[in-house]
C-alpha cells in the first residue's frame, strides 16, 4: 500500500500523530485531541496544555480530503513548534479552501453563525451613507446598490477598512472620524471599499487575488489619489 492510500485510512488523530512524529522524531508525543467545532469561519487553533495537544478544526471542514488535513496538521504543528514546513502544505490547504463548493459553504456559515459589530455610519465628524452617495454619483453613476455602512468599535491603525462580502458590509476605522483626518482621506478609503464591490476577489488555484489589475487601475483614477495615500501615511 502507498504512502498516499495509507493516509485515506488513518484516523485524524493518527494523522497528527504521525506528523507530530515527523517533525519532532526525538520527541515522546504528547496526548492528542482533535475537535470539530461550530465556528463561524474555517479557523482552526492547536495548543499544548498540560502534555496534551488540543486541536480545533472547523466543522466546516470536517470532510475534507485526507491530504488536505495532513497539510492542515503540518501547518499547525510547524507554527506551533516553528518548526519549516514545505511550502505544497500551504498550496494544497488553500488550493481547497478556494474551492468553489468550499467557498460558497464558508459564506452561508459566516452569515448563518457570525456577528458583524459596527456602529452607526453617521459618525461625529463624517457621515459614511451621505458621503457614499455622493462617491456613488460621482464615480458610478449612482448604480452601486449600498451595502451596510459603519464605523468600527474600535480604533485601528493597520485596518483603515474593509469589505466584508458575507454580510454586505463595509466598515472604517473610527480612527478616520476625526476633524483632524481631511475629508480627501476619509473618501479615498470608502471609495477603495466601494471598488471590491465592483471587482470581487478572484480565486485562480491556490492564489487568492483581492486587488486585481483592473482594481488597481480603476483605484488609481480616484481624483487626489496621491495626496490621499499620503495623507493616509501620516495616520
Amino acid at each position: 500500500m502507498g504512502i498516499q492510500s495509507a493516509i485515506l485510512f488513518e484516523t485524524p488523530r493518527d494523522l497528527f500523530l504521525r506528523v507530530f512524529q515527523e517533525l519532532k522524531p526525538r520527541t515522546v508525543p504528547p496526548r492528542i485531541e482533535i475537535e470539530f467545532k461550530a465556528f463561524a469561519n474555517a479557523n482552526c487553533s492547536i495548543r499544548l496544555a498540560e502534555n496534551t495537544l488540543v486541536v480545533r478544526i472547523s466543522d466546516v471542514l470536517q470532510s475534507m480530503p485526507a491530504p488536505v488535513l495532513e497539510a492542515l496538521a503540518y501547518l499547525l504543528l510547524g507554527k506551533l513548534y516553528r518548526k519549516p514546513v514545505p511550502k505544497m502544505y500551504a498550496e494544497r490547504y488553500r488550493r481547497h479552501l478556494n474551492r468553489k463548493e468550499v467557498r460558497r459553504t464558508l459564506q452561508l456559515v459566516r452569515q448563518s453563525r457570525g456577528h458583524k459589530l459596527v456602529s452607526e455610519p453617521k459618525g461625529k465628524y463624517y457621515d459614511l451613507e451621505s458621503m457614499f452617495e455622493e462617491l456613488n454619483l460621482r464615480h458610478f453613476d449612482g448604480l452601486m446598490a449600498r451595502p451596510q455602512l459603519g464605523w468600527s468599535l474600535r480604533p485601528s491603525r493597520s485596518m483603515l477598512g474593509h469589505y466584508d462580502p458575507s454580510h454586505h458590509t463595509i466598515v472604517l476605522t473610527k480612527l478616520l472620524d476625526s476633524p483632524k483626518v481631511p475629508q480627501l482621506a476619509v473618501e479615498y478609503v470608502l471609495f477603495h471599499e466601494m471598488l471590491h464591490l465592483r471587482f470581487p476577489v478572484e480565486h485562480r488555484g491556490a492564489r487568492r487575488c483581492v486587488h486585481t489589475p483592473e482594481f488597481k487601475e480603476a483605484e488609481r483614477q480616484f481624483p487626489g489619489y496621491t495626496l490621499a495615500k499620503q495623507l493616509l501615511k501620516q495616520l
